[in-house]
């Protein structure tokens, strides 16, 4: 007994579900990783490849199975006309407003994007983009509805 009263105890419990915002930030965290490994792997010359799993109709038995198909990554960067790398930050299709009337961050490289893109996770994760990301939730809930 003397080896667990090294360790410090308590009386917490898992949640039954998170709360909404927080499997938002979630959603929009992983995306954020998927452009960050995207944006390191254009930088190293590597190809980066994430796979999920799809159902598929054998045609000759009827059946379904699940067959591990690649996952089409697109980067949300692109070149300006000055040259610049431009990153916008996505939440579904709708394009989120950093900051007042600001859209897109800019940076000079690509190895300045992946910093960029880890700043702005970071920034996900902490809640700071909590109001934005409810707005485009919200606006892609509503095409939803009947």
């Amino acid at each position: 007994m003397s080896t667990l009263n090294t360790l410090k105890l308590g009386t917490a419990k898992k949640p039954i579900n998170l709360p909404a915002i927080q499997v938002r930030r979630n959603k929009l965290s992983t995306k954020l990783w998927e452009q960050i490994q995207l944006a390191k792997s254009q930088v190293s010359g590597e190809p980066f490849q994430v796979t999920r799993f799809r159902s598929v109709r054998d045609q000759a038995t009827g059946l379904k199975k699940q067959v591990e198909m690649p996952k089409r990554i697109r980067p949300w960067w692109f070149v300006s006309e000055t040259g610049k790398v431009c990153v916008n930050i996505r939440y579904g299709s709708r394009t989120l407003e950093i900051a007042k009337g600001k859209t897109s961050v800019e940076v000079d490289n690509p190895n300045a994007l992946v910093k960029a893109l880890e700043i702005i996770k970071t920034a996900v994760e902490g809640g700071e983009l909590d109001t934005q990301i409810e707005e485009a939730s919200t606006h892609l809930r509503s095409r939803f509805t009947k």
